[in-house]
């Protein structure tokens, strides 16, 4: 009976992780941009100054969000150049190493032909002066 609720505290130990600011961070942002505008909207001001303080802040909204598209792009250009240089520097190297090995294989090839080639004559060549090998002692 007591491994089970040393089972039943360990479980709801593990399930208790560490929250996620994350997602709340984001509603915390969106409440207060509603906020923001409600605020507006029923603020004692005349139209005008109203629909004028509204362009303002869209104004301002606009501009902070080129300003960031503008970032993001120049950084993404910049690991684009990156990505491609190492992606060449690989290619590089994989060509290289391929090549090497491609070459080493053909060696091989012909190595074990020549090789082959040479003991075909030789039983040929032992066949025509019918030379009979002594067997092997063992």
């Amino acid at each position: 009976m007591k491994q089970n609720t040393n089972y039943a505290l360990n479980d709801r130990s593990n399930s208790v992780s560490a929250p996620s600011y994350r997602g709340s961070l984001g509603y915390l942002v969106i409440g207060g941009t509603i906020g923001a505008t409600l605020a507006l909207l029923f603020a004692p001001k005349p139209g005008r100054q109203l629909r004028g303080d509204i362009a303002d802040v869209s104004r301002k909204g606009l501009e902070t969000a080129r300003d960031k598209a503008r970032v993001l792009n120049e950084k993404t250009g910049e690991l684009a150049s990156v990505v491609k240089e190492k992606a060449d520097a690989v290619y590089d190297f994989a060509s290289r190493k391929v090549g090497a090995g491609a070459e080493t294989a053909t060696d091989a090839v012909i190595s074990a032909g020549d090789a082959w080639a040479a003991n075909e004559e030789q039983k040929r060549s032992d066949r025509e002066n019918e030379f009979n090998p002594r067997p092997a002692i063992g």
